[in-house]
């Protein structure tokens, strides 16, 4: 049996170098995956200061009672409930356990010592999961989409300004600042430094 040694990182699709050869993830999407999951644990913690309608934005909390009143602000109590930023980093491990052949993680404590652990796991299992995990690029959009939106709830900052830009091909892509690497409809692969040298396309096009 043949094996393919990837020659191109599968999250932002720039070509790897020589010693990156046969991982799914260059070093520099590596390193942006661990920034993000450090910012987390951080960022669920300030969740709950967010809860109260008036926080966010830099301005302060309309009620002056301790507790946060009703109707609490969906965004942050979404992110910060079960099924929120901790289910999504535990989803994640309990993958990649599965996938080494590991027993179920166990989670102790409340969900602020949960987000920490599974946040240290995840760090630690990084190398591997850089190397050979065949789903690294979703798990890399959906960290930096987690932490994107725990810090726009917190600071009410909008998302960053989506752009179309144009492929020879003809096509369209959607993208922003942060957009890491996309894959053309007529298979053409960009990195992100690809992605940010393409000229914009026409208003017309964009809006088609």
């Amino acid at each position: 049996m043949t094996t393919t040694v990837t020659t191109a990182c599968v999250v932002c699709l720039s070509d790897l170098w020589q010693d990156e050869a046969g991982r799914m993830a260059c070093r520099r999407c590596t390193l942006r995956i661990s920034d993000d999951l450090a910012a987390l644990p951080g960022l669920y913690v300030q969740l709950g200061g967010a809860l109260m309608p008036g926080s966010g934005a830099g301005g302060p909390a309309v009620s002056g009672s301790r507790t946060a009143p009703l109707p609490l602000r969906l965004a942050p109590l979404s992110l910060s409930a079960r099924g929120g930023v901790v289910t999504v980093l535990q989803t994640w491990l309990v993958d990649v356990h599965d996938l080494l052949g590991y027993p179920h993680p166990r989670w102790e404590g409340d969900l602020v010592g949960q987000c920490h652990q599974v946040v240290a796991r995840l760090q630690l299992l990084l190398p591997w999961i850089a190397e050979n995990h065949p789903a690294v690029d979703d798990f890399a959009h959906e960290v930096r989409r987690t932490r994107a939106e725990c810090e726009q709830v917190i600071t009410g900052e909008r998302r960053g300004r989506t752009v179309g830009v144009a492929c020879p091909c003809g096509a369209t892509l959607r993208i922003t600042l942060d957009t890491l690497g996309r894959r053309c409809v007529c298979g053409e692969q960009y990195g992100r430094e690809a992605l940010l040298s393409l000229p914009l396309a026409e208003r017309r096009q964009v809006a088609a």
